[in-house]
């Protein structure tokens, strides 16, 4: 279950409003959030192995990340409540 989002963007996304500049990434950034939102566990995240479930490391250790594609993934912070922090970046 997702209980809190870091960037507004991504919160409108999952309210059902895409903002503009996410426009070419909305069908599979919503099909990834309500991944999210369902998850029980990381390992349900695992699959499909298409997911990319990430822990990521230095300035982002404690995050995880599923590839929404090849510039953009969905990262947030795993509890056993489920995921805080829930934002959209840019890698590149």
């Amino acid at each position: 279950m997702i209980r809190s989002f870091r960037c507004r963007h991504t919160r409108s996304l999952f309210e059902g409003t895409c903002p503009r500049q996410w426009l070419s990434i909305r069908r599979v950034a919503e099909r990834k959030l309500q991944l999210l939102d369902s998850a029980q566990s990381l390992l349900f995240l695992r699959s499909p192995p298409g997911n990319r479930l990430e822990a990521l490391s230095g300035d982002r250790a404690g995050q995880y990340s599923l590839r929404i594609n090849e510039r953009r993934r969905l990262c947030f912070i795993w509890s056993d409540a489920g995921a805080d922090a829930v934002e959209i970046v840019d890698y590149h």
